[in-house]
């Protein structure tokens, strides 16, 4: 996405802004400042329910006892594919701005969350088949799409020294999303009530984000779709590379979020009020702590601050396996709480890293000053939205790595041997892409004393 100060050319309907120039000084104090804030609150508002959407069949199993007909192999899946059209739908929703208008486009998936909603309400109760819920189920996946479209959105109201502030507590704000339907599940449940009254709780309140939106956001008329940055983005081995990565962490924090509950349910049999009662504080702790990962990336390096954290969340995994092979329900839920916690701080370092990297190779390229800038922004930018996508299918993996778990061997611990193995991955590729010296480092000294001219090695470190 790009965006640039243009001229009005003439009144379109809706609200449209013709000209918007953050980055000057005098128009973002005395007009931009107060405008982007406005938009980026009600950004976040329906990000929020878009995340609780997604991720709100986490909470459905709960209450779908055996009078449902389900196995817990039948909840992973069902888990699983959400997470997967929550994955797939970012790509688009990620130029959907550009098409639509940002605040168009923020009435539009708002209004969406009313389909999955609704169809669940009118079809949870037992007798239904597995292939309905399953159908309705997928519907609910395009609630993972908003965090791509807001955070494009909500990027374009805010000049470069505001952006991280803004982009942070607009994720932030959209995670919380996550625990905050597990705590009004929790309160369903406690009053007694079933899965109809809490969608009946949700109906309203997209409403209300849809209403809002249209009521108070606005359309920015110089956001354009930069289809050759995307492709540049695709190209670039470090898009990928930092996949990988972020299916470590973000792609581990949305699927712990689905299969929290069903773990504790199926290998330690809570109750779903038990379950209901402590599966919150992860994710919330894991969404509070993401600008914490951005804050510590800042000051040490997001490369490091990522290495030591997938190195933390290796040495969880374990406890958690340990825990699990003991039946110690309570030191195996203060470990997955821990592994949340760490997922949250890998969020914040990760997405740092991006923006560094691109600049390091405009850097490299023999870029300076704001034409550096230009190029770390256009290359980051494009490539965050496959990271997001990419990064969510984690997500995936780590509900049917549960399934297939569970199925086999009636209990998690297959799957967190191999979530453990994923996380040696990611520390060996962070260290070997980002923080390992090049072993041409002695080449500048030698080409020196022989009267040449040594080519600078480039160096991620400090990302």
């Amino acid at each position: 996405m790009r965006t640039a100060p243009v001229a009005s050319t003439g009144k379109r309907s809706g609200r449209w802004i013709e000209h918007w120039d953050p980055e000057d000084e005098t128009f973002w104090k005395e007009t931009g400042e107060k405008v982007a804030r406005r938009n980026l609150a009600f950004s976040v508002l329906s990000e929020h329910i878009g995340f609780s959407v997604w991720t709100l069949w986490s909470v459905l199993v709960l209450f779908m006892g055996p009078e449902y007909g389900l196995t817990p192999a039948d909840k992973f899946l069902l888990t699983s594919m959400v997470t997967l059209v929550g994955a797939v739908v970012r790509v688009p929703y990620t130029f959907a701005v550009a098409v639509f208008g940002g605040r168009n486009w923020t009435v539009i998936s708002a209004s969406l969350l009313l389909v999955p909603t609704v169809a669940a309400f009118l079809v949870m109760e037992p007798g239904t088949s597995f292939s309905t819920f399953l159908l309705v189920g997928l519907l609910a996946g395009v609630g993972g799409g908003n965090f791509a479209s807001s955070m494009t959105n909500i990027n374009a109201f805010f000049p470069l020294r505001r952006k991280g502030w803004a982009l942070g507590l607009n994720a932030g704000g959209g995670n919380i999303g996550v625990p905050v339907i597990q705590l009004v599940a929790l309160a369903v449940i406690g009053a007694g009530g079933g899965p109809r009254l809490l969608l009946g709780v949700y109906i309203p309140l997209i409403l209300v984000a849809a209403a809002l939106s249209w009521a108070r956001m606005d359309n920015i008329a110089s956001v354009r779709n930069d289809t050759g940055a995307a492709v540049d983005a695709a190209k670039d081995r470090h898009t990928w590379i930092m996949a990988v990565l972020y299916i470590g962490t973000f792609g581990s924090f949305i699927g712990y979020s689905f299969a929290f509950g069903m773990v504790l349910q199926t290998q330690f049999g809570r109750t779903p009020l038990e379950a209901a009662g402590v599966t919150f504080v992860g994710p919330l702790l894991g969404s509070l702590i993401r600008p914490v990962g951005g804050r510590l990336a800042d000051r040490f390096g997001g490369a490091r601050i990522t290495l030591w954290n997938f190195a933390a969340m290796a040495a969880a995994t374990v406890a958690l396996v340990l825990a699990g092979r003991a039946g110690e329900l309570t030191p195996f839920t203060c470990a997955f709480v821990v592994l949340f916690v760490l997922t949250g701080l890998g969020n914040g370092s990760t997405f740092k890293m991006i923006p560094g990297i691109f600049h390091r190779k405009a850097l490299a390229r023999g870029l300076s000053g704001e034409a550096a800038d230009a190029y770390g922004r256009r290359l980051s930018g494009a490539s965050m939205g496959l990271i997001g996508a990419v990064g969510a299918l984690g997500g995936v993996g780590i509900n049917l790595a549960f399934r297939q778990s569970f199925m086999t061997t009636g209990s998690g611990t297959g799957a967190f041997l191999a979530f453990l193995a994923v996380y040696a991955v990611c520390i060996l590729v962070t260290w070997a892409v980002y923080l390992r010296r090049p072993a041409a480092s002695a080449a500048p000294a030698a080409a020196g004393a022989a009267g040449g001219e040594a080519k600078p090695q480039l160096s991620y470190a400090e990302v």
